[in-house]
């Protein structure tokens, strides 16, 4: 496989792959030409590698779109969904897997031409993706350890081989000795089926980098006694607080690297990232043959019916992660597990790492674009004291170390120097002293922003303070916590300039109002929510959101001019 050849691609009508299973003593292609073959060369590790694994399902999935023709030559959409769904579950562990099914899936109704087309632009992307990711990977080493060649340690396989070209921790390592930066890398044999020993040592041996191979349990000896400056390790799926599944031995990396005060990288593209996922607590952990273990080459080495336990993956916590580095971003999970300055006590150290992940997943939806929106709590041991969020902060890199204490009822900064409080914390404070929340979120949620929009210039007379909503006979209304579930009304608010005057108006609702939904929306401007802790708000935001969703979808259901209150006022 010449340097400038992917390892996997698509022709005529078949996907063409690299044998990983024969490496490095033979170089054999594959051509898959049916679903059970791709399935098959992933179950077995033919195909192997989160981001490859991911193209091969997507190609997958064109293969059966291409076999599955009714006799009058349409598509049997049906038949090639319960193959995506066969593909999509090959390998659990590897979110990529998923995504990529999922994206070309999408195209299904356009016909088989289109996925095959979304399928082939995604191998495109791949190259451009890792290109990106490994020089924005060099940089930052070159930031954190200059001015001298780096020993390496990398486990597992994570170069061409891992995606289609360039690779992610891997690549960055031949970036690194391209720049004339590598001294020397230990490569971990890494189960199973020794990918390091037989994969990465040949693709460095090809790029003709010094390397040794290390043994999987002297990793941690090397890291101690000063051979490693660095760990490099790719991902299959990142959890939204920085948690990361990748290879079985990664997790014992971390440890050793943290102890010795080592830099632990981890390389991986945006797709490796699972928004849905809060921690790795909940990640699917494969685990392969015995045989793997009781057997080399065939020749048994563990006495007859021996059990075995044989994870394929680990999960390693954010917190042990120096950063994670992706074609986009540098996130730094340590560092957004760390408590902001001024919060000493662990609760509310806790309690910030919990909004900052909050703020990362609600960005992951797009609910919290760049810089806006901000979540704040009281603090665990101080209810005067809130916990907010600071101004400027980008929500998808958002740490524990971006939140600024303020009184919870003033919103007066408690310390004179560093970051800012969000300029809506007004609104928090006027939301802590007139109720009894422990947490409040506000977010560009785009329906409900639309309808706060449209509800406003409706029927709304300029200067008359909140127009309360009429929300009926909605299920969902009961996330909201409400004493009559069957209906509310919520205020929507004009949207000022001074926001000081915004908060204002809500403590006068709010005070006036004690029964008012524990929520408020601001026209053109999102949405507000508020509960006894942030899981509370969240689910009240997620109920409240999905209602607007249905309202706009549903025009029908839109109130078409105002309608008396439980008080009789016009709303």
């Amino acid at each position: 496989m010449n340097s400038g050849q992917p390892s996997l691609y698509w022709e005529d009508g078949a996907i063409v792959t690299v044998d990983q299973r024969v490496l490095p003593h033979t170089h054999r292609q594959l051509r898959l030409r049916t679903v059970d073959e791709t399935i098959e060369a992933i179950t077995t590790l033919a195909v192997r590698g989160a981001p490859a694994i991911g193209l091969a399902g997507a190609l997958g999935v064109a293969l059966s779109a291409h076999h599955h023709r009714r006799p009058d030559g349409t598509l049997d959409q049906a038949a090639v969904r319960a193959d995506a769904r066969r593909l999509a579950a090959a390998r659990p562990t590897a979110v990529n897997l998923e995504w990529a099914v999922h994206r070309v899936l999408a195209r299904l109704g356009e016909g088989r031409q289109a996925v095959l087309d979304e399928g082939l632009a995604m191998l495109c992307e791949d190259a451009e993706v890792n290109g990106a990711m490994v020089r924005r990977a060099a940089d930052l080493l070159d930031d954190l350890l200059p001015d001298r060649p780096l020993r390496l340690l990398t486990h597992c396989n994570t170069g061409r081989l891992a995606t289609t070209a360039v690779g992610t921790a891997l690549g960055v390592i031949l970036e690194l000795a391209a720049r004339g930066r590598v001294a020397e890398v230990l490569v971990d044999e890494t189960r199973p089926l020794l990918q390091g020993a037989r994969l990465t040592a040949w693709e460095l041996r090809e790029a003709g980098v010094p390397h040794r191979v290390c043994v999987d349990s002297a990793a941690a000896a090397a890291i101690a006694t000063g051979l490693v400056d660095c760990v490099l390790v790719g991902a299959d799926r990142i959890a939204v607080n920085g948690d990361v599944a990748n290879k079985i031995g990664t997790y014992g990396l971390a440890v050793a690297a943290d102890r010795s005060q080592v830099p632990f990288l981890v390389i991986a593209p945006e797709s490796t990232r699972d928004p849905a996922l809060p921690t790795g607590a909940g990640i699917t952990i494969e685990e392969r043959a015995a045989a793997e273990v009781t057997e080399f080459a065939g020749t048994p080495v563990a006495p007859a019916g021996t059990a075995v336990f044989n994870p394929a993956f680990d999960v390693t916590p954010g917190e042990l992660i120096a950063a994670i580095v992706s074609e986009s971003r540098v996130h730094r999970p340590r560092e957004a597990a760390a408590p902001p300055p001024g919060a000493d006590l662990p609760d509310d150290g806790q309690l910030a790492a919990e909004v900052a992940a909050m703020s990362r997943v609600l960005y992951e939806r797009d609910w919290m674009p760049g810089t806006s929106g901000n979540i704040s709590v009281r603090s665990a041991t101080d209810p005067k004291t809130a916990l907010i969020t600071a101004s400027g902060r980008d929500k998808g890199d958002l740490t524990a170390r971006d939140l600024v204490a303020v009184h919870a009822e003033t919103a007066d900064p408690l310390a004179s120097d560093g970051p800012r409080p969000s300029a809506e914390t007004a609104v928090h404070a006027a939301v802590y002293r007139t109720t009894d929340a422990r947490a409040v979120i506000h977010v560009h949620a785009p329906y409900a922003t639309a309808v706060a929009g449209r509800w406003a210039r409706e029927t709304a007379a300029p200067g008359t303070g909140p127009a309360p909503l009429p929300l009926r006979a909605f299920e969902l209304l009961k996330g909201l916590g409400l004493a009559d579930p069957a209906a509310t009304h919520v205020p929507v608010f004009p949207n000022h300039a001074d926001v000081g005057r915004i908060a204002t108006e809500v403590a006068h609702h709010l005070q006036d109002r004690p029964e008012t939904p524990p929520a408020l929306l601001i026209a053109d401007h999102g949405i507000t929510v508020w509960g006894r802790d942030l899981a509370q708000a969240r689910n009240r935001l997620e109920c409240l959101e999905a209602i607007c969703r249905l309202v706009l979808l549903d025009d029908g259901n839109w109130p078409a001019r105002p309608v008396p209150t439980p008080e009789g006022n016009p709303a």
